[in-house]
C-alpha cells in the first residue's frame, strides 16, 4: 500500500484526494489525476484483491503537450507486493472527445467517467517487475497519432495486460491495470499562474521552536533548509508564520549558526511574501467572536535573556581632564517585540484565513488591519465566475482555483517522483479551464509540513509564473463576486471563547510570579497555533482539549500539601506546613491560616516564597489559649494581587499544653526525689565511713594495751 506521511489536520482535502487513491491500490493505481484506477472487468477485480499495485501515468510536460510536437510520456508500475509481476504489454489510450470543465474533469480522474471513445496511440511491452521494485516504460507518440487537438483537456490512459502475478496463496493472477490522465492541449495565450506556499514550522510544546528544533528543521535534510531549496529561482509566492524568525531571534546569541544563516538566506530570497497571523491563527473566527481586535502576536521581549545579546559600549563625552574617567558598564540592546517577528520584503495587509467567511467578516477584516486588506479565499467560497482579483462590496479579494490547489497539494506530498509527476496534469487541466475566464490565475497550497522538496519545486517550476506576483494579482481589474452561501457562522466560536477565558483565569494566577509574560506568553502562542488555519475539525477538537488541560494542570500547579494530623505539646511552637509548586519558576504567595475556633492563636497571614518545582516548607506559628485541645486549621493561597491560588486544606490540631506542666512536674518531682536519695545515701556513707574509722582506731588501741 502507499505509505503517506502526514501531520493531521494540515491539509484536509488533500489527505481525502489521497485517500481515495490508498482505496483504489487494490486494482491498481492513477496516474496524473490521483484518482482510482480500475480493474478491466469485475470477475478479475476479487482475484485480484491481494495485489497492491501501483500504475503512474506521465505524459508531456506535466500533462501539457505543444500541437505538432511528439508526446513523450512514460508509465511506471511499481510493485510493493511479496510476488513479481510478469512482462506485459503498456499501451496509452487517447480519448479526442474534450473534457468540459472541471468537473468533467474531476469525474474522470476520480470516477472514470467520459464520453467519446479511446483510441491506442503507443504501445510497449513491460519488463518483469520484481518484488518491492518497479519499473517505468518509455513512450513516444508521434503527432500523426495524436491528429489534430484543439486547445482542450483531453482523457488520457494507460493500460497494462498480459501481465500476471501471485497472490498470497500462490495462485496466479492475471492482472489488468488501468491509470487515468490528462492531456492539456494549451490554448495560445499569455496566461499567467501564481502558486502560493505557506511556510508553517510546529514545535513540539506548541510555543516557540525550540534551539534543537531549529537546528533540526535548518540543518541539510532539515524541512526548512529544503523548502529553501525548493523555492529557490522559482515564482513562488510565500507565506511565512512570523513565529519562525521570532524563534530564532529571541534565542540572541544562543540561537544555532543554522537557524540564523536559514533567516539570512529566505529574507534574501527575491520572491514575494507576505507573512500569516502569529502561530497561522485564524482570523476568520475571531472575527465571528465579535472581538474588535485581531489576537495578534504577544509583546515576545519579556522572554528574552539579556545574557544572549551582546553589550554595546556606550560612546563617551570628549573631556580635558588629564585623567582617565571611569568607563561606565555596556548594556545589551534588546531587540523590540516587532523587530523579532519582522521579515524584511514582506508585504502587509493580506490575511488568510479560514475560507468560512461573510462580507460581515471581510468587514471585520478591514477595521483589523486597514480598509486596504486583501483576503485570500479559495473559488470555493464565492459564487461562479470569479477572477483571481474580486471584490465583495468593497472588501478586496484574491481568489485562487480551489480544484487546482487541492490537487497540487496532493502531489506534493507524494515523495515518489513518478507519483508527484503524474499528479500534475489534473492540476493543468484545471489550469487550462481557468485561465478560459482570465489570464491570471493562482492556486494555494494546503498547510503542510511534509511536502516532497523535490515534488514541490518540481510543481514550482512547473507552474508558478515569476510575472505573477502579488503586486500584478492585486492590480489587475477586480470583478465584483457575491461570496457563496456555505458558512456556518459561530463555528469554533465557542472553543475559542472557552480558551480566552482561561486565558483570563492564567491572567489573574501568574500574578504569583516575578514575571508572569513567562507563563502568559507560551500560552498565547498555544492559543493562536490551536486556531491555525490549517487543523480540521477533528484535529482542532483534540488541540481544545489538550489546552483546556493544560489551563487545568498550571492552575492546580501552586497549592497548599493536604497536612497529615498534627500534635503538639506545647503552648506554643510553630506549625510546619507545605508549599507546593510545581511550575518551573518560583512563586510568591500569601498562606493564610484560619482556626475553627478562638481556642487557637494562629499567625493568619505569611508570606512564601515557594521554590521552583519544588515543595516548600512553612512554620506557622500558634499559641494554644488552654491547656489542650482539638482545633481544626483552614490554610489557603493568594496571590500578591488577592487571587485565589490553588484548593484550601485543613490540619487536624490536637493540642496537649498541659503535657509540658505535668511534664516539668514529673521532671521537678524526680530530680527532687533524686536529690534527696543522694543526699540520704551521702548521709549514709559518712556516718558508715565515720564508725568505720572509729572502730579502726578503737582496735589499735587495744592492741598496743
Amino acid at each position: 500500500m502507499i505509505s503517506t506521511l502526514h501531520r493531521e489536520g494540515r491539509r484536509p482535502r488533500a489527505r481525502r484526494l489521497l485517500g481515495r487513491l490508498a482505496a483504489a491500490l487494490v486494482v491498481g493505481s492513477l496516474g496524473l489525476g490521483i484518482a482510482p484506477a480500475t480493474a478491466a472487468d469485475d470477475a478479475d477485480a476479487e482475484q485480484q484483491t491481494d495485489a497492491v499495485v501501483e500504475m503512474f501515468l506521465s505524459a508531456g510536460d506535466a500533462g501539457e503537450v505543444t500541437p505538432g510536437a511528439p508526446l513523450l510520456s512514460s508509465v511506471t508500475i511499481e510493485n510493493p507486493t511479496d510476488g513479481t509481476i510478469t512482462s506485459g504489454s503498456v499501451s496509452v489510450e487517447l480519448n479526442t472527445t474534450p473534457l468540459a470543465d472541471g468537473t468533467a474533469l474531476d469525474a474522470w480522474l476520480d470516477d472514470d467517467t467520459a464520453g467519446g471513445a479511446f483510441r491506442t496511440v503507443a504501445a510497449e511491452s513491460s519488463p518483469a517487475v520484481g518484488d518491492g521494485s518497479d519499473e517505468t516504460i518509455e513512450l513516444s507518440v508521434e503527432p500523426a497519432a495524436l491528429g489534430e487537438l484543439a486547445p482542450g483537456v483531453y482523457p488520457l490512459k494507460a493500460r497494462l495486460t498480459g501481465a500476471t502475478t501471485t497472490d498470497a496463496d500462490g495462485k496466479t493472477v492475471p492482472l489488468s491495470i488501468t491509470a487515468a490522465s490528462v492531456l492539456v492541449v494549451p490554448a495560445p495565450t499569455d496566461a499567467r499562474t501564481a502558486v502560493i506556499v505557506p511556510v508553517t514550522a510546529t514545535p513540539e510544546n506548541g510555543a516557540l521552536l525550540t534551539a534543537d528544533e531549529l537546528t533540526a528543521l535548518t540543518s541539510d535534510g532539515g524541512d526548512l533548509a529544503e523548502l529553501i531549496d525548493a523555492v529557490s529561482g522559482t515564482g513562488a509566492i510565500l507565506a511565512i508564520d512570523p513565529a519562525i524568525p521570532a524563534s530564532i531571534r529571541v534565542l540572541g546569541d544562543r540561537a544555532p549558526a543554522g537557524a540564523t544563516r536559514w533567516l539570512e538566506r529566505f529574507e534574501a530570497l527575491p520572491n514575494d511574501m507576505f507573512t500569516l497571523q502569529f502561530g497561522d491563527a485564524d482570523a476568520t473566527v475571531q472575527a465571528q467572536s465579535g472581538r474588535s481586535e485581531l489576537l495578534g502576536t504577544p509583546d515576545l521581549t519579556p522572554l528574552l535573556d539579556p545574557a544572549d545579546f551582546p553589550a554595546v559600549d556606550p560612546k563617551l563625552e570628549p573631556t580635558s581632564e588629564p585623567t582617565p574617567t571611569p568607563l561606565p558598564t555596556a548594556e545589551p540592546e534588546l531587540p523590540e517585540s516587532s523587530e523579532l517577528t519582522a521579515v524584511r520584503g514582506a508585504q502587509g495587509s493580506i490575511l488568510w484565513p479560514r475560507p468560512s467567511v461573510t462580507e460581515q467578516d471581510l468587514a471585520a477584516f478591514g477595521a483589523y488591519l486597514g480598509d486596504k486588506t486583501t483576503t485570500i479565499l479559495p473559488s470555493t467560497s464565492v459564487q461562479d465566475g470569479a477572477v483571481v482579483h474580486s471584490r465583495v462590496a468593497a472588501h478586496d479579494l484574491l481568489i485562487t482555483d480551489a480544484a487546482a490547489s487541492a490537487r497540487l497539494s496532493a502531489a506534493v506530498e507524494r515523495a515518489d517522483s513518478a507519483a508527484a509527476e503524474a499528479g500534475m496534469a489534473a492540476v493543468a487541466g484545471h489550469l487550462f479551464f481557468a485561465e478560459q475566464r482570465s489570464p491570471l490565475t493562482a492556486v494555494a497550497l494546503e498547510r503542510s509540513e511534509t511536502r516532497s522538496p523535490d515534488a514541490l519545486r518540481a510543481a514550482l517550476l512547473a507552474f508558478a509564473d515569476p510575472g505573477a506576483t502579488l503586486s500584478t494579482l492585486r492590480a489587475a481589474e477586480p470583478a465584483s463576486v457575491s461570496l457563496a452561501e456555505t458558512t456556518t457562522a459561530g463555528a469554533r466560536v465557542g472553543e475559542l471563547n472557552s480558551m480566552l477565558a482561561a486565558a483570563d483565569r492564567l491572567t489573574a494566577f501568574a500574578t504569583i510570579l516575578e514575571e508572569p509574560a513567562v507563563l502568559l506568553v507560551p500560552d498565547r502562542i498555544r492559543m493562536l497555533r490551536v486556531i491555525g488555519v490549517g487543523l480540521d475539525d477533528d484535529v482542532f477538537t483534540e488541540r481544545v482539549a489538550e489546552h483546556a488541560e493544560r489551563a487545568t494542570t498550571t492552575l492546580s500547579s501552586v497549592n497548599v500539601v493536604k497536612p497529615k494530623p498534627v500534635q503538639l505539646f506545647t503552648s506554643a511552637a510553630p506549625l510546619p506546613v507545605w508549599v507546593r509548586n510545581d511550575l518551573p519558576w518560583p512563586v510568591t504567595v500569601t498562606l493564610y491560616s484560619t482556626p475553627s475556633d478562638n481556642r487557637l492563636d494562629i499567625q493568619p497571614a505569611t508570606e512564601v516564597t515557594a521554590l521552583a518545582s519544588s515543595s516548600t516548607r512553612v512554620d506557622v506559628p500558634i499559641e494554644a489559649r488552654v491547656a489542650s485541645g482539638q482545633v481544626d486549621v483552614r490554610f489557603r493561597l493568594e496571590s500578591p494581587t488577592g487571587v485565589p491560588i490553588g484548593q484550601p486544606e485543613v490540619a487536624d490540631v490536637t493540642l496537649r499544653a498541659d503535657w509540658e506542666g505535668i511534664g516539668l512536674g514529673i521532671l521537678g518531682a524526680v530530680i527532687v526525689v533524686l536529690l534527696i536519695v543522694g543526699s540520704v545515701r551521702m548521709v549514709r556513707r559518712r556516718r558508715a565511713d565515720a564508725l568505720h574509722q572509729a572502730q579502726g582506731t578503737n582496735g589499735s588501741a587495744e592492741g598496743e594495751q
